[in-house]
């Protein structure tokens, strides 16, 4: 009997990160994952230390090999045995994503791991797709193979022997070109797969299909019994449709970290699907915060110019998250311009305890106030450390995962969006929260805090009832949304830039629910209820800056 005799393992080498990480395939399947799906160097090596000082290892020297490439295992076929579509059972096929670049130091014991995991299980029990990049020469035109041999033969010699091939290229790979893939790399022809540029990133599933890659896949884990093709009509009607889009909807991105798009990924994800399911086609203005501040109007005056025409060019304003003090006073000079002229505003987290800031510094006129993160002698701290937080140990000591939130006020914004519900489960990464003992001031002077933990004590939704949408979560929205399902607070944040806030509300306040077939046209919003959200990145070092999202990302 097979070690791994539920199920079989489908493994994708893909350049990535050095983990083992499903989250970015979760945006894509009907699957919920959890913190466990996530295996990271530093949660291995965490686990063995623990076994060891409990002396589950008797003493013995503890090594690479074969406590922490085990401890991979062992771990893999856990997780594996655990559902993340909602039925009963294990799944019939474990997914794993080993990131990183053949001959890192890094990933070695992933590999090792993996090398050990296929031998275990046999042949028909574990499928090897490695992704590899095959780079055409701009003044031939020629597609380069040896890359992707160097890289196989590397591979091979670590123990793992690709089954399919994924050529990462500009364009479709040549007969010629995959024959010389196939004799060199001892993979057949038919296994192997052209990853090409397409118009947008939804296509990916469609070029796989169109390549029989399902059909490979199944052939090497033994198990073509499954009958018919992909459905994916769906799938088609949404990356049909995205290509179609015409009417823009602008959003400033005012952010700290606007040199690494990859800093606000699940943000840029969120707003490409809300603004999908919106009919627009989305346009990311990126905004340094830094260049908001009036210290960057003496220092550079340029870029203090650009990044206000940009902040007062958007339809719509978002402040996403962030760490430190660098830039907070641009996120709060944000929220201020969005709030005073009535632009649909969203703040994520350190977005939401700005505009708290903000609000208390302009609104109610308080004296001193500022977050303790930032002010530790804050006279007016309106936002603090949180109680059960640790100041002395900054790892893994924060408020993370998925918390209820509780609608306080039935007919608020919010709570439509989210179709009326009386509470929500959101995902959380924070170490300071609105002051509570504040919070009655604060409403006093027309902020409503419309969604509070299970307590009443914790502030987790923001909003002006009389603004056309100002909305502050605590929580981070974006790591829910899905093509299929695009976060609500981003859906809110989209239609109201676009002049359909009215509309939705209005379906989602009478209940009013559209078939998914007929969601995916190209005609006049019909929105849906919305239960509970790629961007290719511009070059790094952007601070200010105009880019279209069309699904693969951001383009200039």
């Amino acid at each position: 009997m097979s070690p791994f005799e539920h199920g079989e393992v489908f493994v994708l080498d893909d350049g990535g990160e050095v983990d083992l990480d499903l989250g970015s395939y979760e945006r894509f399947l009907d699957i919920k994952l959890t913190r466990d799906n996530n295996i990271t160097t530093g949660k291995i090596y965490q686990s063995v230390i623990d076994k060891e000082r409990k002396g589950e290892y008797l003493g013995k020297t503890v090594q690479v090999v074969p406590h922490i490439t085990n401890a991979i295992q062992d771990w893999i076929e856990r997780v594996a045995m655990i559902p993340v579509d909602g039925k009963d059972g294990p799944a019939d096929v474990c997914v794993i994503e080993l990131g990183g670049t053949i001959g890192d130091i890094e990933s070695m014991p992933f590999i090792e791991a993996l090398g050990q995991f296929s031998y275990r299980v046999g042949p028909g029990n574990f499928c090897l797709v490695h992704v590899s990049l095959v780079p055409v020469l701009n003044v031939v035109g020629e597609q380069k193979t040896k890359p992707t041999q160097h890289s196989v033969r590397g591979l091979r010699g670590l123990g793992l022997t690709p089954n399919i091939l994924a050529c990462r290229s500009t364009k479709q790979l040549e007969e010629n070109v995959k024959e010389k893939l196939s004799q060199f790399c001892h993979v057949p022809a038919a296994n192997i797969v052209t990853l090409y540029d397409v118009s947008n990133i939804w296509r990916i599933p469609l070029l796989l299909r169109d390549q029989n890659a399902h059909e490979a896949i199944l052939k090497v884990l033994n198990i073509q019994s499954i009958p018919g093709e992909p459905k994916l009509d769906e799938w088609v009607a949404r990356a049909t449709m995205l290509d179609t889009l015409q009417d823009t909807v602008r959003i400033a991105m005012v952010g700290k970290y606007t040199g690494l798009s990859d800093s606000y990924l699940s943000v840029l994800k969120a707003l490409l699907h809300a603004s999908v399911d919106c009919r627009r086609k989305l346009v990311v203005d990126w905004v340094a915060s830094t260049d908001l501040e009036d210290s960057t109007k003496i220092e550079a005056p340029d870029a203090y110019k650009s990044a206000w025409s940009l902040l007062k060019g958007a339809d719509g304003i978002l402040v996403p998250g962030g760490f430190g003090d660098r830039g907070v006073q641009g996120k709060i000079l944000a929220a201020q311009y969005a709030r005073e002229n009535n632009v649909p505003y969203l703040g994520i987290c350190l977005g939401m305890q700005m505009a708290v800031v903000e609000y208390a510094r302009n609104v109610t006129n308080l004296s001193d106030v500022n977050s303790t993160e930032f002010d530790p002698n804050a006279k007016t701290p309106c936002v603090i450390f949180m109680p059960e937080g640790s100041k002395t140990h900054m790892g893994g000591t924060m408020r993370l995962g998925s918390r209820r939130t509780f609608f306080k006020v039935a007919d608020c914004k919010s709570a439509k969006l989210y179709g009326n519900v009386d509470y929500v489960d959101e995902r959380h990464r924070h170490r300071y929260e609105v002051n509570p003992d504040m919070v009655p001031e604060f409403e006093n002077a027309g902020l409503k805090f419309v969604g509070k933990d299970e307590s009443g004590r914790r502030m987790e939704i923001i909003e002006i009832p009389n603004h056309q949408y100002f909305v502050g979560a605590q929580f981070h929205p974006e790591f829910k949304s899905r093509p299929s399902k695009p976060s609500p607070l981003f859906v809110g944040l989209i239609a109201a830039s676009s002049g359909q806030l009215g509309k939705v509300l209005q379906d989602c306040s009478s209940d009013h629910v559209i078939p998914a077939k007929h969601q995916l046209n190209n005609g006049p919003y019909m929105p849906a209820v919305h239960q509970n959200g790629h961007a290719k990145k511009p070059p790094n070092g952007l601070s200010n800056g105009t880019y279209y999202s069309n699904g693969n990302g951001v383009h200039a």
